[in-house]
C-alpha cells in the first residue's frame, strides 16, 4: 500500500530490566529489519551517554551494525550531539558509512550534550565544541562532505564529495531558526519536550531559505507510540514509559522497567501530571485509536513526516507496536 506520509523510527536502544546492552543492540537490529519490511522510511539512533538504560552511545558504530543487517532503509543519527565531537571526526565516521552504504546514510545534529555536564567534559575535554559553536560546526561539516576546494589543507577521508544529508534536530525555537536559515530539513523532539512544537514548526516554514540540499522546507516531529491489539493492553504497556519519565524527574534513572498494574501506586499525583505533560505527543492504543491521534497531530503540525519512538519492555510487544503504527500511518 502506498503511504500517504513517510513514517520513520527513532531508537535509543533501550536496555530492559533483566537484559544487557548486547541484548538491546541485537533488539535494535531486529526492529530495523522488521521496519524495513513494514515500509518505514528511515531508522535513526540517538546519542546518549552515561545512561544505564540506553545502549546507543556509539552512534556511528551502531548505524554501521544496522546497515550491515538491512538492505535499503535509510539510516542515520537522531542525533549526533555535535558539541561532544570534533566535526572532522564526525565527517570521517559518516563519510565512511556513506562510502560503505551509499545513498542510505544521513546525519541528524543536535546541540545539547545528551548527558550531564560532568560526562560532557569527559567526552570533549577542552570544551571547544560548546553549543555556542554549533552553527560554525554545522558549516564545517558541510565543508568536509562537499567537493575538495583548491588549497584545502584539512580533508575528511572518507567524507569528501559524499554529500551526506544533514538534518537539524531540536526541542526549542533555536533549532527551527537555524534549520530554516541553513535550508536544511528539521526534526522536533516533541516526544519529551512538546511545549514549543507548533511554534517551532511555524517558524521553520516561515523563515526557510532554499539551499543546495533542500529546495523546500521539510519538517518531521517525533511521537511516542505504544500500540497493541486493544486499548487496554497499550495503556498497560505505556506505564513503562510513564515510570521512566517519573524516574528521570526523580534522578533515579535505570534500565527500562516492566509495565505495572497501577501507576498511581508508583508516583504522586503531581509526578503523574508532570509525566502526562511531557508525554502529551504520544499515541497509545489499538489501530483505530492511534490512527485518529496521528491524524490529529499531523493536522496540528502540518509536518511532512512522523518519526515514531517506542520504549516497551517486552521486545515482541515493541515489534507489534511498530507494526500497528506502520499500518495506521499507511492508512492515513
Amino acid at each position: 500500500m502506498a503511504n500517504s506520509i513517510p513514517y520513520s523510527i527513532l531508537d535509543i536502544s533501550p536496555i530492559p530490566q533483566g537484559f544487557t546492552a548486547a541484548d538491546a543492540l541485537r533488539n535494535s537490529l531486529d526492529v530495523a529489519q522488521h521496519a524495513e519490511k513494514w515500509g518505514y522510511t528511515r531508522y535513526w539512533v540517538a546519542e546518549h551517554h552515561n545512561m544505564t538504560g540506553n545502549a546507543s552511545s556509539a552512534t556511528a558504530v551502531l548505524i554501521g551494525y544496522i546497515a550491515a543487517g538491512t538492505s535499503h532503509i535509510r539510516l542515520g543519527s537522531g542525533g549526533v550531539m555535535l558539541p561532544n565531537h570534533a566535526p572532522l571526526v564526525i565527517a570521517e565516521q559518516f563519510g565512511t558509512l556513506e562510502s560503505l552504504y551509499p545513498g542510505r546514510i544521513e546525519l541528524g545534529l543536535g546541540r545539547a550534550p545528551g548527558t550531564d555536564q560532568m560526562t560532557a567534559r569527559a567526552l570533549r575535554r577542552d570544551l571547544l565544541g560548546s553549543d555556542d559553536r554549533f552553527p560554525q560546526d554545522v558549516r564545517e561539516l558541510q565543508h568536509y562532505f562537499g567537493p575538495l576546494q583548491e588549497g584545502q589543507s584539512v580533508k575528511a577521508i572518507p567524507g569528501i564529495n559524499t554529500n551526506v544529508p544533514i538534518w537539524i534536530l531540536g526541542s526549542s525555537l533555536y533549532g527551527a531558526q537555524l534549520a530554516a536559515h541553513f535550508g536544511l530539513p528539521y526534526a522536533f523532539a516533541s516526544h519529551f519536550a512538546p511545549e514549543q512544537l507548533l511554534e517551532a514548526m511555524k517558524i521553520y516554514r516561515d523563515l526557510f531559505k532554499p539551499s543546495a540540499q533542500q529546495a523546500k522546507p521539510y519538517a518531521a516531529f517525533v511521537m511516542n507510540v505504544v500500540a497493541a491489539d486493544t486499548d487496554e493492553q497499550a495503556q498497560h504497556l505505556f506505564t513503562t514509559l510513564q515510570q521512566n519519565v517519573v524516574r528521570m524527574r526523580r534522578n533515579t534513572r535505570g534500565q527500562l522497567p516492566p509495565p505495572i498494574a497501577n501507576l498511581d501506586e508508583f508516583c504522586e499525583p503531581h509526578e503523574r501530571a508532570t509525566a502526562d505533560h511531557a508525554l502529551q505527543v504520544s499515541v497509545v492504543g489499538s489501530f483505530e485509536t492511534i490512527k485518529k491521534e496521528m491524524r490529529h497531530w499531523l493536522d496540528l503540525t502540518g509536518a511532512n513526516e512522523i518519526i515514531f519512538t517506542g520504549q516497551i519492555h517486552d521486545h515482541q510487544a515493541r515489534l507489534r507496536s511498530f507494526e500497528i503504527a506502520a499500518q495506521a500511518a499507511q492508512s492515513l
